[in-house]
């Protein structure tokens, strides 16, 4: 057991692997870990903030829904915002004696926070669409438009500057689909004033807002799902255990058999592995665990494996062990 403790100290409070992962599209030397997505996220944050103001000011004065329902979800986007950009100056921290894992998960739990906050506003807008279909109220297209344009173009420069960051994290993805949204809010706004201006026609205003709000939705549930994914330690999606374990007992000399494995990510980023390697008798185990690691590192992407070598009788089918080898039953390969 010592040497498991020492190994998974290393990995963590050094953030050996993490590092590499979390740097994206930014390879400068001296950069730290996902730094340039910790601005980027800031800036896009005090861009929707400070605009988000003006805009629920601009929805009030001309009484369009689809600006405010731009300026409620902006409100969102930027404490969503700020949460991401929280999450990314924790991710930051070594690990401690409480949370061995350090904090890189902080970032998916805000990514998860984020769905759901995203979810009760669209919702909040179909309720006041469908209030307004009932009794139209006037909109003035005239300013209406003015402020719903100003506030497409700060969307495409929060956009602009999330978009040159890490795609591959669930933080940074979380991000981009918030300011998708306000884009797409935005362009909904400018969409309805111009009808209300060629036309007159005022239900266009929250049938618009629907629309985007449906749209809303359907990211928001994607990003949900991803993140759920992540928080119920599922194998990430480009990965197959039993593939996985297969190919190890296939290609590494001395391994009989792999079970009691489990593959899953630390944050969406970083893979992980923990399996008992049954190992043929007179075979030196810590060659073999040797192995196994570089097999899961090089072929598979895990750069974190715990492996247990085992001679004969499985430690965990001893009697003390019976709960939990009967829990553990399915995961046998």
């Amino acid at each position: 057991m010592a040497h498991t403790h020492d190994h998974s100290g290393h990995d963590h409070t050094g953030r050996d692997h993490t590092g590499h992962d979390h740097i994206g599209h930014d390879h400068a030397p001296g950069h730290v870990p996902g730094s340039t997505d910790k601005k980027r996220v800031l800036t896009a944050a005090c861009l929707t903030g400070g605009f988000m103001v003006a805009e629920a000011l601009g929805g009030i004065l001309t009484g369009s829904l689809a600006l405010l329902a731009d300026a409620g979800h902006m409100l969102a986007d930027s404490i969503a915002l700020g949460l991401a950009w929280y999450a990314f100056h924790l991710a930051g921290r070594p690990a401690t004696v409480r949370l061995t894992y350090g904090f890189g998960r902080v970032k998916t739990l805000v990514a998860y926070t984020n769905g759901i906050a995203i979810f009760v506003i669209a919702l909040w807008i179909v309720y006041e669409a469908w209030r307004r279909l009932q009794a139209p109220a006037p909109v003035l297209g005239g300013p209406m438009l003015v402020v719903a344009t100003l506030g497409l173009l700060v969307n495409i420069g929060s956009f602009l500057v999330l978009h040159g960051g890490d795609h591959e994290n669930l933080n940074m993805r979380g991000a981009i689909l918030h300011v998708l949204g306000d884009l797409l809010g935005s362009a909904a706004a400018i969409a309805a004033a111009l009808v209300i201006l060629a036309t007159g026609w005022t239900p266009i205003d929250p049938i618009l807002s629907v629309l985007v709000s449906l749209l809303i939705l359907y990211t928001a549930w994607s990003l949900m799902r991803a993140a759920a994914h992540v928080l119920l330690e599922g194998v990430p999606p480009s990965l197959d255990r039993d593939l996985i374990a297969m190919d190890i007992e296939a290609t590494v000399p001395g391994v009989r058999e792999v079970h009691h494995m489990h593959v899953w990510s630390l944050d969406g980023t970083s893979n992980m592995a923990t399996l008992h390697a049954c190992l043929d008798e007179g075979v030196d185990a810590h060659q073999a665990v040797s192995a196994v690691k570089k097999r899961l590192a090089s072929e598979h992407g895990i750069s974190h494996a715990t492996v247990e070598p085992e001679f004969g009788q499985c430690a965990d089918d001893s009697h003390e062990h019976g709960h939990e080898a009967a829990a553990h039953h399915d995961h046998h390969h």
